[in-house]
Formats: structure tokens, sequence, C-alpha cells
């Protein structure tokens, strides 16, 4: 493998609190030295006025591949997320079948092996065919690579199988991903409950269906000494019960995607169906309290839940079409636009949020441009403005709900393993 230099590059690394200008010398896969003048034996990568953050990590993505290939595939979602600035994703279990058994894990293995984008990590199921009923094969599941458990857009509702199932995963210290809700406060809804859904006629999904479940999985998580995390964080009352369960030292983490951040019901009164998504977008406080909650630390990631949907599916009525929007290729240009440009983060506190914590969380080597790590590297071009246009995604389909926006800040280059996966 020749070495790369990547020149003149803003060093942009949480893991080490490093923020300076330098240059990086990456030889076989991995990072080898700071400081290296330019010489004629490297491959050389120009990047003055560039940020080198380590690679981006997306906790929350929806691949689809096997199954449910008119909405994405391992191909497909994987080049989404390398243009996105990604250079490793986790994938979870909203397949058909789901990633239930050791076939499925090596299959997704296999696929993004083939498509050579990024890095795919595997969420395997907490219960068998994600029904709620058993527990899955959790130890062989362990065995094929899985990283964490999940249920993916469905709550794991019982409770008896949720202490069993934070049991089990802490024999191999996996964490649970749940989606906090509960079925019986949020079904059948289509929005966020408020005065817009009142004033709208829609049917409502209370913030308190997500605080209870929230409060339920953190119990369990002390009880059993488990470790959780809440995949999307939404309400006020979720950001907080967090924070008191991280006071009592619960081994509990959360994420926060960036349509909560941006976004709210108001939306909704355009009735386009683009911005239906779950858990749904909620109220000005709640938005407030998340970013809030980013900024303190209580919410640890910002991940895309990257939900693709084929466009006969979204072309419905409102309260007719699914739940989802896609992310991949904005999540890292509404954290800038949104969060980093306003003041609500710095540039170390973001990188923290898309790299180094999902990694810590997911127990990857991966989060860090320490010397001797792998030279998974994001090249981000803080000014570059551009417009959404969800007709250029990578990804199969454009169910953005941040069509036509306008952002600041773009991933320009993804190495993983030290080779150029994207470069625009």
């Amino acid at each position: 493998m020749p070495r790369t230099l990547i020149t003149s590059a803003r060093i942009i690394d949480p893991s080490q609190q490093l923020d300076r200008v330098t240059n990086i010398l990456i030889e076989d896969g991995r990072i080898a030295a700071y400081d290296v003048p330019s010489s004629g034996d490297c491959e050389v990568i120009e990047a003055a006025g560039l940020i080198a953050a380590p690679g981006l990590i997306d906790m929350q993505v929806h691949l689809r591949e096997p199954g449910r290939e008119e909405d994405e595939t391992i191909a497909s979602g994987t080049a989404a997320a390398a243009a996105g600035g990604f250079t490793a994703i986790a994938c979870v279990p909203s397949t058909e079948p789901p990633i239930d058994t050791q076939a499925t894990v090596e299959f997704i293995q296999h696929q993004a092996a083939l498509a050579g984008h990024c890095r795919v990590h595997v969420v395997g199921c907490v219960s068998r065919n994600r029904e709620g009923k058993e527990l899955a094969e959790l130890g062989q599941l362990v065995a094929a690579g899985v990283v964490a458990f999940s249920d993916g857009e469905e709550p794991v509702f019982n409770p008896e199988l949720m202490r069993r199932a934070f049991e089990y995963a802490l024999m191999f210290d996996r964490p649970i991903i749940n989606h906090a809700a509960t079925l019986e406060r949020n079904s059948p809804g289509v929005m966020h409950e408020g005065m817009v859904s009142l004033v709208l006629g829609l049917s409502p999904m209370p913030a308190a269906a997500e605080d209870v479940m929230t409060s339920r999985d953190i119990a369990l998580a002390e009880a059993t000494g488990g470790r959780l995390h809440i995949a999307q964080v939404s309400t006020a009352g979720g950001v907080e019960i967090i924070r008191r369960g991280k006071k009592r030292n619960v081994r509990v983490t959360a994420a926060v995607s960036p349509h909560h951040l941006a976004l709210t019901d108001e939306v909704l009164r355009s009735f386009d169906p683009n911005f239906k998504t779950n858990p749904p977008l909620r109220g000005q406080r709640d938005v407030e309290s998340c970013i809030a909650g980013l900024v303190d630390g209580t919410i640890d990631v910002i991940a895309s839940n990257h939900t693709p949907l084929a466009q006969e599916k979204k072309m419905q009525d409102l309260d007719l079409a699914p739940f989802g929007v896609v992310g991949l290729e904005t999540t890292l240009g509404i954290v800038i636009t949104k969060l980093i440009e306003p003041g609500h983060l710095t540039w170390l506190q973001a990188i923290e949020k898309l790299s180094t914590n999902p990694a810590k969380i997911l127990g990857l080597e991966a989060g860090t441009l320490k010397i001797g790590a792998p030279a998974d590297i994001t090249l981000i071009d803080p000014n570059a403005k551009w417009q959404v246009s969800p007709n250029r995604f990578k990804s199969k389909n454009g169910n953005t709900p941040f069509g036509g926006w306008e952002l600041k800040g773009k991933a320009v280059g993804t190495l993983v393993g030290g080779d150029v996966r994207w470069r625009a």
C-alpha cells in the first residue's frame, strides 16, 4: 500500500483534544505520524482550508437489504454514507428477514465488502423476527460480529424480555439500542401531540409515550447493570430523564437526529409526508432541550436515522404514508449550519458526537486520529455552501425534509483505511 500524506489540514480530534494545522502521514492503512514534510515517495492529498476529522460514524442507519431493496440497497446506502462523510455505519435490523441469524449478518457483511464504500457494522435483533416474544440467539449473533442489539423501529415492549436482554448482552459487553415509545400511547399516531395536531385534526403521538419508555428502560438498565442506548431522543422530558439517570451512574447513552434539532411540528401544516418521521417532529421547547442536552453531554451522539422509502410509498396522504426520512447526506451540513455556526457546539464537540462517542459506544477501533489508529478520515470543507437536491443523492430515494435548503459545510473526501472511497 502506498504512503499517503495529507498536507496542511486542520486536524480536529476530540480523542486527543487536538485542533491544529499540520500534515498527516498514512502508512499501511494507519496513522503513522504528524508534522511530516512532503516527499516524492508519498501520494499527496492537498487539504489546505479543509478539516481532517476522525471518520464520521452513524449509529442508526436502515440499509433495508435484504428484503426491501425498493427502498435502499447496501450498495446505494453505503455510497450515500461515504458521500455524507461517514467512514462507518451501524445498520439496524429493519430488513426482511430481520437480522436474527448468523447467515443474515454474514450476508450484509459480504454485500458491504463488495460495495466497498465504507465500513458496515451490524446491529442484531434483540428478539426473534423482531416480534418481541423471545430472545434471539444473542451469543451466535455476537460470534458473527454484531456490535449491538436492537429491534429497530420496533421498541422492545415486553419489560421482562428487555430485562433478560440486558442481562444476556452484559455477558458480551454489547449495548441494547431501543426506540423509546410505548405502543399504547403512540398508536395509531401521525404527528406530535400539540396545538398543531389539534388544529390539523391528525392523530397525536404524545411526548409521554417516549418519556415513559425512556424511564422504564433506564430503570431496567439500572437494575441489571446493562448498557442502554436510546436511539432517538426527541422530547424535553426524555432529555431530563436521561440526565437524571446519568447522574445516578446508570450506563445509558443517547442519540438525537438532525431533523429533531432543526425542525418542529409546525412544518406538518404543509401535509408533506417527507416531514413524517418516528419519533415525530416535536415542539420548539423540545428542540431547545435536545440542543441543551447535546451541549451539556446528556446526549452523546448525533445519528441520522437514515430511513429511505420508495417514492410510491411516500406519495400518499399524510396519515397513510409511512414514517421515515433519509439523512446520511445531509447530517453533517445540518450539524454545521444549525449547531456549529450559531455557536451551540464547537467543532471538537460536534466531531465527538459524530465520531468519537459512537466508536466508544459500539466498541470500535475508530473515532480517533491517534498514531497507530486506522486511517479512517473525513475531509470537510467548513465553508462550502450548497443546496440540498434530493435528485442528486447517492441514496436510492430522496425522502428528505431538507429539500431545497441552503447549507454550509460539506464532506469533500472520505478515507477508509487510508484508501479514498469518495471524493467531491
